[in-house]
């Protein structure tokens, strides 16, 4: 199974793999709670929607 994107395009944008992950859950909570708030079922999982959210540049994080 491929991961896309790849782990390496997600790098570019948070620059550790601890962080990216955290970044993830973070962000897919975000999304699932605002989900809940709305009545609205997500189409996709929220892990799936803050992936591509890191991948398509609308979040960064670097650790200095």
């Amino acid at each position: 199974m491929m991961l896309y994107p790849s782990l390496s395009d997600l790098l570019k944008q948070v620059n550790s793999r601890y962080l990216l992950v955290n970044v993830i859950a973070k962000r897919a909570r975000e999304l699932s709670n605002a989900s809940d708030r709305r009545g609205e079922p997500l189409q996709k999982k929220a892990v799936s929607y803050a992936i591509e959210e890191i991948s398509n540049g609308k979040i960064h994080a670097k650790l200095d």
